[in-house]
Order: structure tokens, then sequence, then C-alpha cells
């Protein structure tokens, strides 16, 4: 399955009940981000249904690239993003 439509680059925060079922847009067309508004009708994609454990806040994934659907991490290891990591280290010393 394809991944869908980037939204955005970061976290969506959500303060979510505990029980409740939460409709995840995985296509990315919805104008209810982060979650379904049926915009994926007639495509391969269906949302992903997340049912709360606990009431707290979650960071939903915008981007819709997440390989942990639906949450955010803060790093998709893709060969892209390892190909374009800018991995210079800064030493700072001090004297004492």
């Amino acid at each position: 399955m394809n991944k869908g439509h980037r939204v955005g680059d970061s976290a969506i925060a959500v303060d979510v009940e505990q029980g409740k079922s939460y409709y995840w847009c995985n296509c990315g067309k919805s104008s209810k981000q982060p979650f379904c508004d049926s915009s994926h009708k007639g495509t391969e994609f269906n949302p992903l249904v997340y049912k709360a454990e606990l009431t707290k806040k979650m960071f939903f994934c915008a981007c819709k690239q997440t390989n942990k659907q639906p949450f955010f991490v803060t790093v998709h290891t893709t060969k892209s993003n390892i190909e374009n990591l800018d991995l210079t280290v800064t030493l700072n010393t001090y004297d004492n």
C-alpha cells in the first residue's frame, strides 16, 4: 500500500479520551486532519482506527509517512533522510 499525501511535517497534538475510537486519515486528503472525513472514497486508502487506552495528549503524524501509524515519530528513517542528514559535530573546549 502506498503512503498518503503529505499534509505537514510535524505532529498534530490531540487530547484523546480513554475508550474512544479515533479514525486517523492516512490518505492525506481530509480537511479534518489528523482525522478522516471520508475524502478517501474511491481510493485505495481507509482510515486507521485508534482506540485510546488512556486519557492523555497523543501526537498524530501529519506527513503520513510514519512507520508507526498513526503516531508521529521525530525522524522517519528513509534512504533520502539518511543521505540528507547533516552529521556535523561541533566540539567546544573551555579553559579553566
